[in-house]
């Protein structure tokens, strides 16, 4: 979860409403959301204890067409957007070094993802103890961040006590919040990776909302200092709002190495996406919507994930960091709700699925994603359109599909009963 959109949103945000406290808001209320998200999603993952994500629940729980459009989301967007767009920003936040000025642009990017795709396309035994050493070094370098602003606390921060006062707009509110939902939406990843987990009913729901409640405290605490520490002109509209802050509270060689907190966790969200990702597409070449090609060789499903890479990397090459964020966060707002709705379809037929205080999680999940993004859509109605075009293309390939090529397992929806 932890990757690009907590090191660059805020800066865009604050440019957007304003204040320091109505960005706080608006990362608070995403992680009331993503909790939500993860209570529910675990109550799905208890039902259908198999990887491939939001393509197996709908599939099972609503219409294969509707599983269709969700695996070819996550082929263009969940996964492989999602991929180019941690990876462009980990460039982003490398020290310009002499020899790097002579690369073209993406040129950094692509190679990380190369190696994410190796790590993990050869033996899972490989690529999983670096993903796990990767992230506990992540959070070691944050905690140190944590002591450097408790430290600087009140003397550096001159971002306090600044006065500001403008109109409140709830479609800007909105699109912030979109913007914000793509950095708590790697909330669901323990989905994709169910099959080869321990007893997967209990512990991929418990791994999501204790994951996600503990990712949302951690949001909030580097918020309130990305955006009370800085002088507040440095920060507007700034995508390196962590650096400067860094350097703001620790001088210029502990900005440096907060560039680096940052591209061990932007290295660990492209090592993540590149190890769930592909499984989706094995499942839904094991149901025949895909070709066999993309099934697991051994351990690994390691063609799916040589076509992620690739499709990651012609992403790199077209696109811009903020069009991304647009981009991606309507598209996988409307795929989640969608997933999280089919909640209410299976339990209107009478077929059992236990969900906490419900129905109270995945209503306020539905409700707040759709309306979230149906705002956002009127303010960017480009990136939106496009988010729109995707899921109607994935509809239009799944109908003119042979059916021969759809496999029996579609109707199955009673894997856990």
């Amino acid at each position: 979860m932890v990757g690009a959109g907590v090191y660059t949103t805020s800066g865009f945000s604050l440019a957007m409403l304003q204040t320091p406290e109505r960005v706080i808001a608006a990362w608070a209320v995403g992680g009331v959301i993503a909790i939500c998200g993860a209570i529910s999603y675990g109550a799905l993952a208890g039902r259908f204890a198999q990887s491939g994500g939001e393509y197996l629940f709908l599939s099972r729980a609503v219409h294969p067409a509707a599983g269709y459009v969700a695996g070819f989301v996550s082929i263009l967007a969940g996964f492989t957007g999602a991929t180019a767009f941690a990876a462009s920003a980990l460039e982003s936040y490398l020290p310009r070094w002499t020899w790097m000025e002579s690369l073209p642009p993406g040129t950094v990017a692509c190679l990380v993802i190369i190696i994410a795709a190796i790590s993990h396309g050869v033996y899972a035994r490989v690529g999983t103890p670096l993903q796990n050493a990767m992230v506990v070094t992540k959070f070691i370098m944050l905690g140190i961040f944590f002591v450097v602003a408790a430290a600087s606390f009140p003397d550096r921060w001159e971002g306090l006590n600044v006065p500001s006062e403008s109109a409140f707009e709830w479609s800007v509110f909105a699109v912030s919040l979109m913007w914000i939902s793509l950095s708590y939406s790697g909330f669901n990843a323990a989905i994709y990776v169910a099959s080869e987990v321990r007893n997967p009913q209990i512990n991929v729901p418990r791994s999501l909302w204790i994951a996600t409640l503990v990712v949302t405290l951690l949001y909030l605490l580097l918020n309130i200092v990305f955006v009370y520490a800085p002088a507040r002109e440095s920060i507007v509209g700034q995508k390196e709002i962590a650096v400067i802050t860094a350097i703001s509270i620790g001088g210029e060689n502990f900005g440096s190495f907060i560039r680096a907190v940052i591209v061990v966790s932007l290295a660990t969200s492209v090592s993540a996406m590149m190890m769930s990702g592909p499984r989706v597409y094995a499942k839904m070449a094991d149901d025949g919507v895909l070709p066999q090609w993309f099934r697991f060789q051994r351990d690994t499903p390691s063609t799916a994930i040589a076509l992620q890479a690739l499709l990651a990397i012609a992403v790199v090459q077209v696109s811009t960091l903020q069009e991304l964020l647009s981009y991606l966060g309507f598209t996988l707002s409307l795929s989640a709700a969608l997933t999280v709705a089919s909640i209410f379809l299976l339990r209107s037929k009478g077929k059992p699925i236990a969900v906490p205080f419900y129905p109270w999680p995945p209503l306020v999940f539905v409700v707040a994603t759709v309306m979230v993004a149906g705002i956002a859509g009127f303010k960017q109605p480009v990136e939106c359109v496009c988010g729109l075009v995707t899921l109607g293309v994935g509809l239009v390939i799944y109908y003119v599909t042979p059916r021969s090529r759809l496999g029996s397992s579609h109707g199955n929806d009673s894997v856990t009963d």
